[in-house]
């Protein structure tokens, strides 16, 4: 007789250091773990982690990596344009854990001399397709703004306003103040 198993499939060591890279990188940054930590969080030796990623460079490539897939696939879905920008706000309140982390690329900037280009690369593109992505829905919502108003600027606005918000909200540890900002940001938005 057989029996189903109802057990998750086991995450494999990879995907584990990656998964808590990330969750290190958004609520210690960058430049605040070593691979000691990373290790003693995974349950492997530091030596181990070697084996995956030859640099902490290449560990915070993957994890950026990883991130900016998922971005893309959540922006593939297809959304109104008004639906689609309180989206964006939602998944930066929920997947980027307002008020108690902050978004892996912004958890970067702070040590941004002391990474590699090829990291610094990585966080562009990340930003970039954010930028891009929220430009294409803002220059929907604006189709009847005046002239004057740049879809490209107002979404490098929308970028900016969404990562300092939740810093603010990291620093006060009260997803409030994530939401308040937000408040504020689509109210200054001209649709």
């Amino acid at each position: 007789m057989l029996i189903a198993s109802h057990t998750r499939p086991v995450e494999s060591t990879r995907a584990q250091i990656v998964g808590a890279a990330r969750q290190l990188i958004q609520t210690r940054s960058y430049l605040g773990f070593s691979f000691q930590d990373l290790a003693d969080q995974v349950g492997i030796r530091k030596a181990s982690l070697y084996h995956h990623f030859p640099t902490k460079e290449a560990l915070g490539i993957e994890v950026l990596r990883e991130v900016g897939q998922s971005f893309r696939e959540w922006a593939a879905e297809p959304r109104a344009a008004d639906v689609a920008l309180d989206a964006y706000f939602r998944m930066c309140r929920q997947v980027m854990k307002a008020g108690a982390a902050v978004c892996p690329a912004g958890a970067l900037a702070p040590g941004w001399d002391c990474i590699n280009e090829d990291l610094r690369q990585t966080v562009r593109e990340l930003r970039s397709a954010q930028v891009m992505w929220l430009t294409g829905v803002l220059g929907a919502l604006l189709h009847n703004a005046k002239p004057s108003v740049s879809a490209s600027a107002l979404a490098a606005y929308v970028f900016a306003a969404c990562q300092g918000a939740l810093l603010s909200a990291r620093m006060t540890g009260q997803i409030e103040d994530f939401d308040e900002a937000i408040v504020y940001i689509k109210q200054s938005i001209p649709y």
